[in-house]
């Protein structure tokens, strides 16, 4: 069995377990290829930085299994997932991630709806009579 490389991604509610396998570069996000699940080129493009970032292109396969949020939600977790997983494989790898902020957590989530409001912020409209 080949050595695996295991990363967990998140960005706002999406999550990615990401595995690397030593292979050719081939991307499989839920069972889909790369261009199939991302039609978008910029969302693509996120997702394979950490490569380029590590000088890894080409070096490993991804295997990612990915819920929750939206596809740049998605993406961005994927990317933390490679990052941490590409740190994993080589430590060296680590300062040049760090450098390009993909090792960072986005924490930025959204805001709770709280009570008497009709979102998180957002009041029902005021009339004076």
């Amino acid at each position: 069995m080949a050595q695996m490389y295991y990363g967990t991604g998140r960005r706002k509610s999406s999550v990615a377990r990401v595995r690397l396998i030593p292979g050719t570069g081939n991307v499989t996000i839920n069972g889909k290829a790369l261009d199939e699940y991302f039609p978008m080129e910029i969302v693509k493009r996120e997702v394979i930085r950490p490569f380029e970032v590590a000088g890894c292109e080409g070096k490993f396969d991804v295997i990612a299994k990915v819920e929750g949020g939206g596809f740049t939600g998605q993406a961005g977790a994927l990317r933390h997932g490679v990052s941490r997983a590409l740190c994993e494989a080589d430590i060296e790898n680590r300062p040049a991630l760090k450098a390009a902020g993909f090792l960072t957590r986005d924490s930025r989530m959204k805001e709770r709806k709280k009570y008497g409001l009709k979102k998180a912020r957002r009041a029902s409209q005021f009339s004076k009579r």
